[in-house]
């Protein structure tokens, strides 16, 4: 029988590789994007080069609570089945901005987005025989701690400590949903891509900017970047494993903070009571 996977962020950069070589391991793939002609342009390509034709596409601004529960929403009404998701929307924003729900925009598509669509479809996942969540994270996480007094960022904004924030929160999810899926058929793991040449940064003035430039030839394409996710979606020697933090396609250790129990249970808790999804 054929599997199916939704990958978020698909449209570009490592989402959008991603994608492509899901599709070609014969998985009917569904994307998510925020433009539609974009979005329909992506499907095309994911067509064009994986061979698959059975590429289909939800258009939604995942920053939004209702955005994410209407892809919930949507895919359950029309899929049967769902073998593999993957947790890639993400980006940085330079200035504080806060989305129709009150959230810091990174915090809110960066984490919640992860957490909310994960929650609604994980009936859906354990439905499968065997089922894979994957955790787009980042190296970023490793100076960051969750400053739950400024969850909305709004205190002293400052943009690459809080993507550094949401980059360790994915990492406290994969790690405290691991524990709650013990026995289940579902695997969760997250990863670090490395540092990607993709468009991340690109909403960035001045010398930011002009340094992101500079130093754009020396980082990885996003081929090599989507490595990692793509071992973790499809390989099998991973069947069972969970709870782990991947670079290069290996399993190593993230930061000590986390791996603090209370930090996890207490963004945990947040999480459902801000997003109103409850595991």
């Amino acid at each position: 029988m054929q599997k199916n996977a939704l990958i978020t962020g698909a449209t570009n950069g490592i989402g959008l590789i991603t994608a492509i070589e899901i599709a070609k391991a014969g998985y009917k793939t569904v994307v998510t994007g925020r433009d539609i002609a974009k979005t329909k342009q992506v499907v095309e390509m994911i067509k064009k080069n994986s061979g698959n034709n059975d590429i289909q596409y939800m258009i939604a601004d995942l920053s939004i609570i209702s955005n994410c529960k209407k892809v919930a929403e949507d895919y359950q009404s029309r899929f049967t089945r769902l073998d593999l998701l993957v947790n890639n929307a993400g980006a940085i924003f330079p200035e504080l901005k806060l989305t129709e729900d009150g959230l810091e925009n990174t915090f809110a598509l960066n984490h919640f987005s992860y957490f909310i669509i994960t929650g609604l479809l994980l009936d859906l996942l354990k439905m499968s025989e065997k089922s894979r969540i994957v955790n787009v994270s980042s190296g970023a996480h490793k100076a960051s701690d969750i400053h739950f007094e400024n969850i909305r960022g709004e205190i002293d904004y400052k943009s690459f400590s809080v993507y550094g924030q949401t980059k360790l929160a994915n990492i406290l999810f994969t790690y405290e949903l691991a524990k709650k899926l013990e026995g289940t058929n579902v695997t969760v793991n997250c990863l670090h891509p490395g540092v990607v040449r993709t468009g991340f940064g690109a909403n960035y003035k001045g010398l930011i900017k002009a340094f992101m430039k500079l130093f754009s030839p020396f980082l990885i394409t996003p081929e090599n970047g989507a490595k990692t996710t793509i071992f973790l979606a499809l390989d099998k020697t991973l069947d069972g494993v969970s709870g782990k933090y991947f670079f290069k396609k290996k399993a190593v250790k993230s930061s000590p903070a986390s791996y603090n129990e209370t930090t996890a249970k207490k963004l945990w808790d947040i999480s459902q009571e801000i997003t109103g999804i409850h595991y």
